[in-house]
């Protein structure tokens, strides 16, 4: 869905596409490469390469937390080789997803993987880790993936959409934040994955309900933008985006409010203090305590709460002529 982005309106045309770094991409010849977006990927393919070699070469990685930092690691670089080897092809017209939305998508997704990794290993692994070899790996790991994390949240804001530019969907602001949105719903998941946190509880069952439908419809709107499928919707899909955005907000207001009164409240049977709970007096590196869970979800709630305000208030502004 190629738009033009205005100050308050978006349209739509079909004129070819720009990097966003004030010249044309170019497209199907190693001089790509040398541009400067064709360098920030050669930075970031390098940098996750490293991170996830280090790690893989002293097996400084267990449990959940460090298959999902590996994970992180390992889909970046798969990812970030193929858009360079399809660039290099000039093989944009017959990739099965829209250009134009795909790799700014992309980045924003490696951006949070790549953050989430940077945090998620050197407080859950690494300072467990006795001094040697396996830890100066770990750290240095963890550096590059800093140095990743830079380099995709630097091509998100090189190519994300500005006033006159031909774009797609998703390098507006709205459409990053449903990247950030969905990204945010999946860390929720992990934290929930036991049912015990809200298993015969009706508010907190409900709560799970409202991470699992707005995730759901943030990630229809994500992949019809990526297919270009926008017009299959039986409603127009501006009307979509603004109902999605309303619900959704609405929803997590009500989830904003009852996940942490459950959870934290002597009288409807929270825990409000850390150190009541057993399971949380020894620590491991390969789990997290519930406590410690309820917690971050409804820190993540207000998170991905603000994210939806946000996506509404910019939602409200465009005024979307044709999708």
């Amino acid at each position: 869905m190629p738009v033009t982005v205005t100050r308050t309106t978006i349209t739509t045309t079909t004129t070819s596409s720009s990097s966003g770094l004030g010249s044309p991409t170019i497209l199907g010849s190693p001089r790509a490469l040398t541009q400067p977006l064709g360098l920030l990927r050669l930075l970031q393919l390098l940098s996750t390469c490293v991170a996830f070699s280090l790690v893989a070469s002293v097996g400084a990685w267990v449990g959940f937390m460090g298959n999902w930092c590996m994970f992180a690691w390992c889909f970046c670089f798969a990812v970030t080789l193929i858009i360079i080897i399809v660039e290099l092809a000039g093989l944009q017209q017959r990739f099965p997803l829209s250009w134009r939305n795909f790799p700014i998508t992309y980045a924003c997704y490696a951006a949070l993987f790549c953050l989430s990794a940077s945090v998620i290993y050197p407080t859950t692994y690494v300072q467990f880790m006795a001094h040697g070899r396996s830890r100066d790996h770990a750290i240095a790991a963890i550096a590059f993936s800093c140095i990743a994390c830079v380099a995709y949240a630097t091509e998100v804001a090189w190519t994300r959409a500005r006033p006159g530019e031909i774009t797609g969907y998703m390098a507006t602001v709205p459409g990053l934040l449903k990247v950030v949105e969905t990204f945010v719903a999946c860390v929720i998941f992990a934290f929930i994955s036991d049912s015990y946190l809200y298993k015969h509880k009706p508010a907190l069952e409900w709560c799970v309900a409202v991470y699992a439908i707005c995730f759901i419809l943030a990630a229809v709107a994500i992949l019809l933008n990526l297919g270009d499928c926008t017009n299959m919707l039986p409603i127009p899909f501006p009307s979509f985006l603004s109902g999605l955005a309303l619900l959704s907000v609405l929803f997590y207001i009500s989830a904003m409010i009852l996940w942490p009164l459950y959870q934290f409240d002597e009288k409807h049977g929270g825990q409000p203090q850390r150190w009541r709970d057993a399971n949380c007096r020894s620590r491991h590196i390969d789990s997290v305590c519930p406590w410690d869970c309820r917690l971050a979800v409804a820190i993540l709630t207000a998170i991905n709460l603000l994210a939806y305000v946000a996506d509404l208030v910019y939602s409200a502004r465009l005024v979307f002529v044709r999708v």
